[in-house]
């Protein structure tokens, strides 16, 4: 989604303000043409309407960029109050040419810094001058016009969330979150600073303290609707498709022709497969904004494209080169990168890869090798096949988990459909529980194992979460990549738990992982040396748990054999999980369920072998993933 992360709020609700002071005449006569109102009723109202502005607004010194979020709230105000399109249309643009009536000029430097010029004046034109920069996306320039105006007043809540802003656009997000909570402490109603919050959690893939802000924001002001949008998206990342599709819904009552909701809803539809209804909403927001990066790229991904999608082409690529932000113009290179890969011109395609990662690692943390590799050790040097083994009480006798692990990109979705189409089983997706569980207790499992009291409470807690995914299902898949790394203390709670792990070629998982786009966090996926490095930590690790867990209790599934043979992988699959045979699984991706992960598409399609050794396209750039054929010995299985 295109954020607006600068506090404009004020101009939406004023301009429903004076829509709400409009009064609808009795009678409408339909034969008069919109430029000639009723002289009782809808001139009066606007003639009141206008000496508000002259009176209480103009002077706010509102931008461009809130001027149009006035004009816009204001007419769909009168909408909502039943006024005739025509009228609305009519008033709205009477309300846009009064605004604009002697509109001041933005301050120059020259004039801010006139001795005999109040402070007050010179924060309004700090302030007028600061959101112009970010409206025209001069984010740099935003921050020292920010900055300024803090030295004049440092507690300024509206400055430090609008720098914020601008530092997180430029990716210093350490400062920019610390402007953003400095905000909340002066001002702790200020829901733009609380939504500004939560959107940096959601791009940095926290989702769970993402909702918890946007949720704040949204109680502190219902029609913040860019808030409910995010939330929305936040949802849908975590699985919860009814209430991801409830707040784009809210938001279009709001601003019925807001592309990111529309987006937002397209998104739900294509985690249920309904790609048609997908493309009808993702054509609905580009007739509202052409150029929006979100919904061009995802036109990409709902298909193979063929070179007559040039059109598409052309226009996403103008788009890309029109000096957008990083965030959205890397969405836009993966998918330009695609159309590349699909029409196999592999050069341009790993050309736009590239560009694509690069801008994701200018604004990303630095992938921290070290920290892995010693997070890694703790693990080996914590959970011995000593210690595994002395874990014989506390935690749960539970069979229903069943944990789908290996590397982001290396088959998990694909096998998680396949057993989700068993009508004993179902489909949890991507959980986050363990992940926040080794986050609570990382100091004590530096230490050791959990003790009992704490495996027993992680027990019931994580069965709680399975019950509202899967009701009375035998089994219940979790197929989040990062439990690969939690296997012990996952085994240690529930050591009658089945595990899956997703054997795929190396330099296949590592090229998949740099073509598909991640949240910030999974910053190692931005670069090949990176990817190399962390590939080898993971399959250290990974051999580790092979080596100390029960031989029971993991079945190795090499990718390759499971696209080539797919029903004898299939029955060893259910056989493992204690499930009779059932036909149905061969015919998966007839499945309707939501998938909400990056494998949306390819989980709807049959078994398909294209993807088997796909790095030879890329023979000539994949660098250090080269020496990985060598160097890694794949698992004993």
């Amino acid at each position: 989604m295109i954020l607006q992360w600068f506090d404009a709020s004020e101009a939406s609700n004023i301009g429903a303000a004076l829509a709400d002071q409009y009064a609808i005449p009795q009678i409408v006569d339909s034969s008069i043409e919109s430029r000639e109102l009723p002289v009782a009723g809808p001139r009066d109202e606007l003639a009141e309407i206008f000496q508000r502005v002259d009176r209480e607004i103009r002077d706010l010194r509102l931008n461009f960029y809130k001027r149009a979020r006035l004009a816009n709230a204001f007419k769909w105000r009168l909408l909502e109050k039943g006024v005739e399109r025509r009228v609305a249309d009519d008033a709205t643009q009477r309300l846009v040419m009064r605004l604009s009536l002697d509109t001041p000029s933005i301050a120059t430097d020259e004039t801010i810094s006139t001795p005999d010029r109040s402070p007050s004046k010179v924060v309004k034109d700090l302030v007028t001058r600061g959101n112009q920069c970010m409206a025209r996306g001069a984010y740099a320039e935003a921050i020292d016009t920010y900055q300024e105006l803090l030295k004049i007043t440092p507690r300024h809540p509206v400055a430090l969330n609008n720098l914020g802003a601008a530092l997180y656009k430029l990716g210093r997000v350490k400062e920019a979150e610390g402007c953003l909570h400095q905000a909340i402490k002066i001002q702790p109603d200020y829901p733009d600073a609380y939504s500004n919050i939560g959107n940096a959690l959601l791009l940095g893939g926290q989702y769970a303290a993402a909702e918890s802000y946007l949720r704040h924001a949204i109680k502190l002001n219902p029609r913040l609707v860019q808030a409910r949008v995010n939330l929305g998206l936040v949802l849908s990342f975590l699985s919860r498709p009814r209430d991801a599709r409830s707040q784009f819904e809210k938001a279009l009552k709001y601003e019925p022709r807001n592309a990111d909701a529309l987006c937002g809803l397209a998104v739900i539809e294509m985690t249920r497969g309904d790609f048609d209804q997908t493309g009808a909403l993702l054509s609905r927001a580009l007739q509202i904004n052409p150029r929006m990066p979100k919904a061009l790229s995802l036109q990409a991904g709902l298909r193979k494209m063929t070179p007559s999608d040039d059109a598409w082409l052309k226009s996403a690529e103008e788009v890309a080169e029109s000096g957008l932000v990083p965030l959205d113009e890397s969405e836009l290179r993966f998918a330009i990168a695609k159309y590349y890969d699909d029409v196999g011109d592999y050069k341009r395609a790993f050309q736009n890869y590239k560009r694509a990662n690069d801008l994701l690692r200018s604004i990303a943390a630095p992938y921290d090798r070290e920290a892995y590799r010693n997070f890694v050790d703790t693990m080996i040097r914590s959970y011995t096949q000593d210690s595994v083994a002395r874990v014989t009480s506390g935690g749960s006798a539970s069979t229903k988990p069943v944990f789908v692990v290996g590397m982001p990109r290396s088959g998990t979705s694909l096998v998680e459909q396949i057993i989700s189409s068993h009508p004993s089983a179902r489909g949890a997706g991507e959980l986050e529980f363990w992940d926040d569980a080794m986050r609570e207790h990382e100091a004590r499992i530096k230490e050791g194992t959990l003790d009992e009291s704490k495996r027993g409470k992680l027990a019931e807690a994580y069965l709680r979460v399975l019950q509202t995914k899967s009701g009375d299902s035998m089994r219940a898949v979790d197929k989040a990549p990062v439990n690969s790394d939690y296997l012990g203390v996952i085994h240690s709670v529930f050591p009658g738990a089945r595990i899956i792990y997703m054997d795929r070629d190396p330099i296949d998982t590592c090229l998949s992982c740099y073509f598909q786009k991640f949240v910030l966090s999974l910053n190692f996926t931005m670069d090949l040396s990176d990817l190399a490095e962390y590939y080898r930590q993971h399959q250290r690790l990974m051999s580790h748990w092979r080596a100390v867990l029960p031989r029971e209790t993991m079945l190795i599934v090499p990718y390759e054999e499971l696209v080539a043979d797919q029903e004898l992988w299939s029955r060893k699959i259910l056989e493992f999980l204690g499930l009779e045979w059932d036909q149905q699984v061969l015919n998966f991706h007839e499945t309707k369920r939501e998938v909400a992960t990056a494998s949306f598409w390819q989980v709807r399609q049959k078994i398909y072998r294209n993807s088997v050794q796909r790095w030879r396209n890329y023979a000539k750039f994949i660098g250090p993933l080269g020496d990985l054929k060598g160097s890694v010995q794949p698992l004993d299985r």
